[in-house]
């Protein structure tokens, strides 16, 4: 056992244990047969006091014992805290109480269940097809740019990653035989000015995120910064019909 303890010292101090504790674990495997029967009975030894150090500390964190954690060693658990293990709050840390704040979440989830009308994004989209039509902009133009936005918008997850993915992308300006200045213009109106000293302002919001959070298509008309960009890109967007489609 001593040998045992000078032989294993280092490996159970890595995992936070005593070499005792290392060699109690190589005494139980010598009782084994796979090391009776073994070519190299030591490299057995040495695998199953290793396995039983890993295990043992997982069981140490999840609080349960040893055999218990080498069945759910698969399982993704994290080991047990107290709460007094941290200076802040439990909710100010934990993710399940972690809650977006209104201005920064666009749900483009389906109607609920049972239900006829649709959620306040899709109310949103109509709304900002709405006001383009109010500018007298094609209702086909204006709803296939606005979904096309919508439909990177979901795939990204947030408007900021789907502004810098939209603005580098070709295919949405030839399918709208669209200016690049023209089509970044267009971006700002629906997804809001991304610089960080604009984002809590009305042009860092967005058309559609100010629809979401409570503005009416007749605040919109009103706020003329905001026309004045739309008529600013009215040329540049191609208005011609191409067969089924106004591009």
């Amino acid at each position: 056992m001593s040998y045992a303890m000078e032989k294993y010292g280092a490996l159970a101090r890595k995992y936070g244990y005593e070499p005792v504790e290392a060699a109690i674990a190589a005494f139980d495997a010598m009782h084994t047969r796979a090391v009776r029967v073994a070519d190299d009975p030591w490299a057995v030894v040495t695998r199953a006091v290793e396995l039983t150090l890993v295990y043992d500390q997982r069981a140490d964190g999840l609080l349960c014992s040893n055999q218990q954690a080498r069945r759910e060693v698969d399982i993704e658990r994290h080991d047990a805290e107290r709460f007094s293990d941290r200076e802040a709050e439990f909710v100010d840390f934990h993710p399940a109480f972690a809650i977006p704040a209104p201005q920064d979440v666009l749900d483009f989830g389906d109607a609920e269940e049972g239900g006829d009308e649709p959620t306040n994004a899709w109310v949103a989209v109509d709304d900002a097809v709405a006001v383009f039509v109010a500018l007298r902009w094609p209702e086909e133009v204006a709803r296939t740019a606005i979904e096309y936005i919508c439909t990177r918008l979901l795939r990204a997850g947030n408007r900021h990653t789907a502004f810098e993915a939209l603005r580098r992308d070709r295919h949405a300006q030839a399918m709208l035989d669209v200016e690049q200045r023209a089509w970044l213009v267009f971006l700002r109106v629906i997804l809001g000015n991304q610089h960080p000293d604009r984002r809590q302002t009305s042009a860092g919001r967005g058309m559609l995120l100010r629809l979401v959070i409570g503005d009416d298509p007749e605040a919109l008309l009103a706020d003329r910064s905001l026309v004045a960009e739309i008529a600013s890109i009215r040329q540049p967007m191609r208005f011609e019909a191409r067969g089924r489609h106004h591009v």
